[in-house]
């Protein structure tokens, strides 16, 4: 994709801006980092993504913040691994395993039969660590205060769901959904139908609608569109350092560590950007 100069930029006529989602950042980071970098004085996304999740994130600017919604509405493509065997109260690696099950006698037959079952229109009942809103408030608030969230299923359509790698426990695969589908709630659905338990350990959206992540910035890539500052005279007070974030523990950031460790090239460690850095 031919990368813009902030110059070629049109914030108030409006832009859409496919952005590639780091890992543990929310979608709110993405926004604030995007706006903080390019000042749009008007910027939303069309579509959360987990912390958990990577992947296209699109970002609307000034009159194009309209057409949110219709892209909102858009199918969705996926790919990412469940792990079978286990389940986690959150169906994902945001909170720890809380039972475990045998998987090894499951034949790939029976996988693939039971991943079939769930083509068409479905009804889906939303993790309870999710921003569904019951009595309203956030699902994900009463979940992580202990309390119970009566959370209603929902019609939803898996339009194409295929596994692409079977490694016991992890199988990989691809999905397209509509909109307002959790592949996490899918992960959870289909460890019940294998009756051994599953949860998702790696979620990455490739496409909403016509809009595909190979297209995508990352957050490094927009940052360096800011024009760089003038040197501060000297007479200047230091700047004063920001507060560090306090960010919530999660149990998947470990295990996601040692898959990039494991994966990364020989040498030099690359800079790696942070939502809080400049």
């Amino acid at each position: 994709m031919s990368k813009k100069k902030l110059a070629d930029f049109d914030f108030e006529a409006g832009e859409v801006l496919l952005l590639d989602k780091p890992l543990t950042w929310t979608s709110f980071d993405v926004v604030r980092k995007v706006k903080n970098t390019l000042r749009p004085r008007k910027i939303g996304h069309a579509g959360t993504l987990d912390p958990l999740a990577t992947g296209l994130l699109i970002l609307c600017t000034g009159k194009k913040t309209k057409e949110i919604d219709q892209i909102q509405a858009q199918e969705k493509e996926y790919e990412g691994t469940f792990r079978l065997g286990q389940t986690t109260p959150s169906f994902d690696l945001e909170t720890p395993v809380d039972t475990e099950l045998p998987y090894a006698h499951l034949t790939e037959e029976e996988i693939r039969a039971a991943v079939a079952t769930f083509l068409g229109k479905i009804a889906q009942i939303p993790p309870v660590f999710s921003a569904v809103k019951v009595d309203g408030k956030r699902a994900y608030e009463l979940a992580r205060k202990g309390q119970e969230a009566e959370i209603k299923p929902k019609t939803v359509e898996i339009k194409a769901f295929e596994l692409t790698r079977l490694a016991l426990p992890d199988i990989d695969f691809r999905v397209v959904c509509s909109k307002g589908t959790y592949v996490r709630s899918l992960a959870r659905d289909l460890g019940i139908a294998l009756g051994c338990g599953a949860h998702l350990t790696r979620l990455v959206r490739t496409r909403i609608g016509e809009y595909k992540l190979e297209d995508a910035w990352t957050v490094a890539e927009v940052q360096a569109l800011r024009p760089t500052p003038p040197e501060a005279p000297e007479t200047r007070p230091p700047r004063r350092q920001p507060r560090e974030r306090i960010r919530t523990a999660r149990v998947g950031l470990d295990y996601y560590a040692a898959q990039q460790q494991a994966a990364a090239p020989a040498g030099p460690a690359a800079a790696s950007v942070t939502p809080e850095s400049a």
